[in-house]
């Protein structure tokens, strides 16, 4: 039996996607690059925007196809949509299992189940399930970066979020396995290891002699694994980004000098409405205190425009907080109201989209131009590069990483993926450093 896995959403997915390979692959199933020949495709989905949503209903109706090309196919949703849709996609005639993000240890129970002609689905949420005991089937093929996920679930509830449906409550891993991972990672051959979890500061674990491990030890403790192998974290909450985590980044230089830091707005009564824990000043705040630790620690943000009530005054707020933070980079988005959440529930989504669009386009515009900013302070400096593959334009150019997660392009020279090179930064674009590779 063949299987064929397409991954859609965050770097959670894409780990949760190779949690399931491993657990197919032991029941004897083969992965396969090629969708026609699959006797099992499973779509692993996203439902943190409706557009994630939508290229799943696009992408069912190109499996409609591939079923009558291919009449024992079988289709699979599983992941967050699964868990949030799970009656509308039983009804879809072109699925055959659903399951949501903590039943994949069933998925070889479902495939069997499809013999007796019944669809198969399992969402139930666990509070202790987090496959600690699953060594992932790595599928990055340059086997440069790999994923684990430390923790699972969410116990925020922004009110326009769905990840403590879809994903259930906060659990965090036992620190042990997650070492042992991260050991047989390295065993492997990989040049960086990036933790993840909805929100990686608030992980804890209590040991057998009432030793308490917390994000920043747990962060330290993979750090000293091996100094000559990168250490990166996605993502962390404003409200709980601590001192503590702050210094021992600093303290170690395999730990990448880089924090993705939500912002979402820089009205402290958005931010209220939005029930994310922390106002515009403790945001500041914290942001000045990594720049003092710190201060060559780059820093991105998620941004949302036209969020409930969102006025002018508010939008303005959030671009000013922008100009003061200077981010690196940003992800940014209009609003979308997501079924289920207290937003939906209790907040009128009043903001026309028009107004969302014109206030989205005015923080790309100014992000664009913070991300040239930051780029430009690089030309002239000699940066270390972790090279992960070809560049986009040719295959002469190769890319990578600096540990502040941004992108170089230079020629390629006798270097291969999986290097550390050494790059004088030329020019730049918005997006990309352009350098050279010291010999």
């Amino acid at each position: 039996m063949k299987l064929y896995i397409e991954t859609y959403g965050c770097q959670m997915n894409v780990n949760d996607s190779e949690v399931v390979a491993a657990i197919m692959i032991k029941e004897g199933f083969q992965l396969t690059s090629d969708i026609e020949e699959a006797d099992l495709v499973l779509l692993n989905t996203c439902s943190i925007r409706e557009n994630a949503e939508d290229k799943i209903w696009n992408r069912l109706d190109y499996l409609k196809g591939l079923k009558k090309r291919n009449r024992n196919a079988k289709i699979g949703i599983i992941g967050c949509m699964a868990e949030r849709l799970k009656e509308r996609l039983i009804e879809e005639k072109v699925v055959d299992i659903v399951a949501g993000p903590d039943a994949y240890r069933s998925l070889p129970s479902l495939v069997k189940q499809l013999d007796t002609g019944i669809k198969a689905a399992n969402v139930l949420l666990s509070v202790e399930e987090t496959y600690a005991d699953i060594i992932p089937v790595r599928l990055d093929e340059n086997h440069v970066s790999a994923f684990i996920s430390i923790m699972r679930g969410c116990n925020n509830f922004c009110s326009y979020c769905v990840v403590p449906y879809t994903r259930g409550v906060e659990r965090s891993r036992n620190p042990e396995s997650i070492l042992n991972e991260a050991q047989d990672i390295i065993n492997k051959g990989y040049k960086e290891i990036t933790l993840l979890g909805q929100n990686v500061n608030s992980y804890n674990w209590t040991t057998d002699n009432d030793q308490i491990i917390n994000f920043p030890k747990l962060l330290e403790k993979i750090a000293l694994i091996n100094p000559n192998i990168r250490i990166r974290y996605t993502t962390s909450h404003p409200k709980d980004l601590s001192d503590e985590l702050i210094y021992t980044m600093a303290k170690h230089d395999n730990i990448c000098k880089h924090i993705h830091l939500p912002a979402q707005s820089g009205s402290s009564r958005i931010l209220k409405l939005m029930n994310r824990g922390y106002t515009r000043e403790w945001y500041l705040q914290r942001i000045r205190k990594i720049k003092e630790v710190m201060p060559e620690c780059s820093i991105s943000t998620d941004i949302i425009a036209g969020f409930c009530s969102e006025t002018e005054e508010d939008h303005h707020q959030t671009l000013s907080l922008m100009e003061e933070v200077e981010f690196d980079f940003a992800f940014m988005f209009k609003y979308s109201e997501r079924s289920e959440t207290y937003a939906q529930k209790h907040l009128k989504d009043d903001v026309p989209e028009e107004i969302k669009l014109k206030r989205l386009n005015e923080i790309i515009e100014l992000q664009n131009k913070l991300s040239k900013k930051s780029k430009i302070q690089d030309i002239n400096k000699t940066l270390e590069v972790l090279i992960e593959g070809y560049s986009k334009k040719s295959k002469k150019e190769l890319n990578g990483r600096t540990s502040q997660n941004k992108i170089v392009v230079f020629p390629q020279q006798n270097f291969k993926i999986g290097d550390y090179a050494l790059v004088k930064i030329k020019d730049c674009t918005s997006a990309t450093l352009i350098g050279e590779a010291l010999l």
